[in-house]
C-alpha cells in the first residue's frame, strides 16, 4: 500500500507517513512512507511454520543501459499456471459470506489491541491482515501478535484457511515493522548503490526476519520507475527514494533480485504500485489531486519492472489507484478491467493474486462508496481488497455477497477470484486439500 500500491515462469509448487498523519493509512501499501503512529486495526497471521516457502530463482539479468528502453515484445512469454487441483473444491464448499472473507484484507494498527479484529475475523471469514503503523517494538512484540491472530484460523470462522499476514517492508521511510530482530533497511535509492547479488543476499536476511515473527506476506518490492525529470516533485515514490531507479532496466534487475531474496527466505512477494506510480505528483493516499499519469501506454517500457516479476512468479501485484489518461480515462486503475484484465492478466500474462493499494481511508476513491470499492475492484479483475480502516469491511462483504447473490455472472467474478486466492494459500501451505 504504502503507495507505499508485483519472476520468472512460476513453478507450480513454491519452496518457500506521508509522515506521521498520513501514514495511518499508506503504512500498509501505499505511497507514504510509514511513520511511528497510529494506522489501522485489523491483522491475522500463522506461525511460520505455516509460512510457505517461496522457489528460488536468480535475480533478473537484464542490464542497465541509462536510458528506458522500449521492451522487446509487448505480451509476456509466461506459460499459464495450473491452479493446485483442489482450490476449486474448496472453493466450491464455501459459502458466499465464506467467499467474500477471502478476498478482503485489514489493517491492524500498533496502537490496537491483538484481540480487536477477532470479531471481524470470525463474522466476516477474513482472508487477511497487514500490520500497519509502525511496529517498533521488536520481532517478539510482533510474534505474539501474530501468533494469536494465526489461532483465530478455523474451520467455523476461515473455512479452514490460515491467514495471509502482510507487511510493508521496502526499507528506507517504508518499514513498518523495527526493532530487535529487524535489521534497518536502507531505502531503494540506497539498495539500488550494490549489485543485484548483494540484494538478493539482504532480501533473504529480511524474508527470513519477517518468517521467524510470524509475517508471510511481504508488499514490497516498489516496481515503479520515477523519471529524472519528475524527481522527488513524485509524492508517493520519488519524494521518500522508494525507486531503485530512473531507469526502467535497472528497476527490473533490482526487483528481481529482492524477489529472489523474499522467495529463498520463504515470504511471498508483491510488486506495486500496477501499472506504475512513477510519472505523477500526488499521493493518492492523500489526495485526488495530481493523480493522473499522461504518458503511461499499454506498451511502456516502465512496465518492464512489473514484467519481470511476473516471468519470476510473483505471488502477488498491487495495482495503485492512479488514473491513466491514455489506457482507461478518467477511473481508478483499481477500477480499470482495461489495466487490470486486459492489460495485466492478457497482455502481460499474470495468472496470480492481485491485491488493491489501501482503498479504505485512501482519498483517490474517496468519492466511491465504500462497498462498491470491492466490488468494482473484483469486476475489474482483482481478488483482494485491501483496507486501512477496519470499519469499511462490513461494507465491503456486505456489497460483495449481495452483489454475487444478485448476480450470476459477478458470482463467478468471486469464485475465480477466490480460487486464486485459495491456491495461493495451498502453495503457502495455508491450506490443504481435503
Amino acid at each position: 500500500m504504502r503507495q507505499s500500491p508485483t519472476r520468472r515462469r512460476r513453478p507450480s509448487t513454491p519452496s518457500w507517513t506521508v509522515l506521521a498523519a498520513a501514514v495511518t493509512a499508506l503504512a500498509a501499501c501505499s505511497t507514504a512512507p510509514p511513520a511511528a503512529g497510529p494506522s489501522a486495526p485489523g491483522t491475522t497471521a500463522p506461525p511460520p511454520a505455516a509460512t510457505s516457502t517461496v522457489p528460488t530463482t536468480g535475480a533478473s539479468t537484464s542490464t542497465s543501459s541509462g536510458t528506458p528502453s522500449t521492451p522487446s515484445s509487448p505480451t509476456t512469454t509466461k506459460a499459464p499456471r495450473t491452479p493446485s487441483s483442489c482450490a476449486p473444491d474448496l472453493v466450491a464448499r464455501m459459502d458466499a459470506g465464506e467467499r467474500s472473507g477471502q478476498l478482503l484484507m485489514v489493517g491492524l494498527d500498533n496502537g490496537a489491541s491483538r484481540t480487536s479484529l477477532d470479531a471481524l475475523v470470525a463474522r466476516r471469514h477474513l482472508g487477511g491482515v497487514i500490520l500497519l503503523g509502525g511496529w517498533t517494538g521488536g520481532s517478539d512484540s510482533v510474534r505474539r501478535t501474530t501468533r494469536h491472530l494465526a489461532s483465530l484460523a478455523s474451520a467455523e470462522d476461515t473455512a479452514g484457511l490460515g491467514l495471509l499476514v502482510a507487511a510493508d517492508q521496502e526499507g528506507g521511510a517504508v518499514q513498518q515493522l523495527r526493532g530487535d530482530g529487524f535489521s534497518r533497511m536502507p531505502s531503494a535509492r540506497v539498495q539500488d548503490q550494490g549489485s543485484p547479488g548483494a540484494l538478493t543476499a539482504d532480501a533473504t536476511r529480511w524474508a527470513n526476519q519477517l518468517r521467524t515473527a510470524g509475517i508471510n506476506v511481504n508488499l514490497a518490492p516498489v516496481a515503479d520507475t520515477v523519471p529524472t525529470s519528475v524527481g522527488r516533485a513524485n509524492g508517493p515514490i520519488g519524494q521518500y527514494d522508494r525507486q531503485y531507479s530512473s531507469d526502467p532496466e535497472r528497476v527490473s534487475r533490482m526487483v528481481g533480485a529482492f524477489l529472489a531474496g523474499m522467495r529463498a527466505g520463504g515470504v511471498a512477494a508483491t510488486v506495486k504500485h500496477f501499472p506504475g506510480i512513477g510519472r505523477i505528483t500526488g499521493n493518492t493516499d492523500v489526495t485526488a489531486r495530481g493523480i493522473t499519469d499522461r504518458t503511461t501506454t499499454v506498451d511502456d517500457p516502465y512496465l518492464e519492472p512489473f514484467r519481470t516479476g511476473i516471468q519470476d512468479g510473483v505471488e502477488l501485484v498491487m495495482v495503485g489507484s492512479a488514473i491513466y489518461s491514455r489506457i482507461d480515462p478518467g477511473t481508478n486503475a483499481v477500477f480499470s478491467k482495461p489495466i487490470v484484465t486486459d492489460l495485466l492478466r492478457d497482455r502481460l500474462s499474470y495468472d496470480g493474486v492481485v491485491i488493491t493499494d489501501d482503498v479504505g481511508a485512501a482519498k483517490a476513491v474517496a468519492a466511491v462508496p465504500v462497498g462498491e470499492r470491492a466490488t468494482r475492484f473484483i469486476e475489474a479483475g482483482g481478488d483482494i481488497t485491501l483496507t486501512a480502516r477496519p470499519s469499511a469491511v462490513p461494507a465491503m462483504h456486505d456489497a460483495i455477497t449481495a452483489k454475487a447473490k444478485a448476480d450470476p455472472a459477478f458470482a463467478q467474478q468471486v469464485e475465480t477470484a477466490a480460487t486464486r486466492v485459495v491456491d495461493l494459500k495451498l502453495r503457502m501451505g495455508l491450506a490443504h486439500c481435503r
